[in-house]
């Protein structure tokens, strides 16, 4: 895209009147908390996030203690069962090697009859 020197020049003032637009909106709606003109578009977004108090991250860390805390089941983090310790080192979705072969041996005819119908 090819700018005249004209057109930049305007877009820079179109610029400045949107920030200080912005500064002015913000000021009005957002409790006196304005930027300044010269700061970026990215770091405008990153100063309208909302932080948590230490006190609400420590009720969330203590609700999420007591979810996982239930769902163990009152077991300590560590401790494991014997049935959660099989369930865990149990083979899932695993197929023998005899059931992968038969499988292989499916496809390839397949695939060799699918060749031998394009063929004619």
């Amino acid at each position: 895209m090819d700018l005249s020197l004209r057109r930049l020049e305007e877009a820079v003032g179109v610029r400045r009147q949107i920030d200080a637009l912005e500064q002015r909106l913000a000021a009005l709606v957002g409790g006196g908390r304005s930027t300044s003109t010269s700061t970026s578009t990215a770091s405008k977004r990153t100063t309208g996030r909302r932080t948590m108090s230490a006190a609400t991250r420590a009720k969330i860390a203590a609700a999420a203690r007591a979810r996982w805390a239930r769902a163990r089941g009152g077991r300590k983090a560590g401790a494991t069962t014997a049935k959660a310790g099989k369930a865990r080192t149990r083979r899932r979705g695993r197929m023998s090697p005899a059931a992968r072969k038969k499988l292989s041996d499916l496809m390839k005819a397949r695939w060799a009859a699918r060749r031998r119908s394009e063929r004619k």
